[in-house]
């Protein structure tokens, strides 16, 4: 079955969308979710790219039930088309053994989907947005469960909302100064040494429960300032979630014959 869709990845303070034809994802563009008048420009420029092409759908999963009917109305101004929710009209790719798969992130579950998919075996995966999660899949391709801590945006907000003198630090960078010498810096190293040593001692946990070292994947918005060259890191993957909605897109129809 050729895989043409525009997918929707509704996040807690984005929405992506980016085109599959013939199953190669195409450009990706990221709009704030408090800037609706984006969204619909965003999904025509990916729908004409498979419009007319078998199978065209559009595709979305949410982790913001606030936005999916906004989100919902966009596409059908932009393109006259009905969004196909993943966990709601699609099956989930993988298996989800948490105590409640029900209120585990979608977001969480679909990376550990498609990192699965290309290790084939059992691996981590960090997603640093607005929040930092890092994730566990078995061998049999089964979302065990996870950690979840506030991102590096909210920690560097925080520092500032609820304090009286410490400043609000903007962009999220790695410190310069080893260190820390400027109340900036110092900040910087308590976030950004903060998140990888959280994810450190997360995976080395993962790692004695399953007797090896697990590949780890990292994506999100912050992946490449936090994990470029770590040598903890097997691969940034920044569009991990749209894969994995493609996957459960993919693995659904092939599921059920359709």
């Amino acid at each position: 079955m050729e895989i043409n869709l525009v997918v929707l990845n509704v996040g807690n303070s984005r929405l992506a969308v980016a085109p599959f034809r013939a199953g190669e994802l195409g450009e990706v563009v990221r709009v704030d979710l408090k800037e609706p008048a984006a969204w619909g420009p965003a999904i025509s420029s990916a729908w004409k790219q498979i419009a007319g092409r078998e199978n065209a759908a559009v595709v979305g999963a949410s982790v913001n039930p606030d936005q999916e009917e906004p989100v919902e109305q966009a596409v059908l101004d932009a393109v006259n088309r009905h969004v196909v929710w993943v966990g709601e009209d699609l099956d989930l790719p993988i298996k989800v053994l948490t105590e409640n798969p029900e209120q585990t992130g979608i977001d969480r579950v679909l990376n550990v989907a498609a990192a699965y998919e290309q290790v084939g075996k059992a691996c981590v995966v960090v997603d640093a947005g607005t929040a930092v999660t890092v994730d566990y899949c078995n061998d049999r391709g089964e979302f065990v469960g996870g950690a979840i801590a506030p991102g590096a945006a909210m920690q560097l907000d925080a520092l500032h909302d609820h304090t009286a003198r410490l400043p609000r630090v903007r962009p999220f960078a790695a410190p310069a100064d080893p260190l820390g010498r400027s109340t900036q810096q110092a900040i910087l190293h308590g976030v950004y040494h903060g998140i990888r040593g959280m994810v450190k001692e997360v995976i080395e946990n993962y790692a004695t429960e399953l007797g090896t070292w697990p590949d780890l994947i990292a994506t999100g918005g912050d992946a490449p300032v936090l994990f470029k060259d770590w040598e903890l890191v097997h691969a940034i993957a920044p569009d991990l979630t749209l894969y994995g909605i493609a996957l459960a897109y993919a693995n659904h129809h092939l599921a059920h014959g359709t």
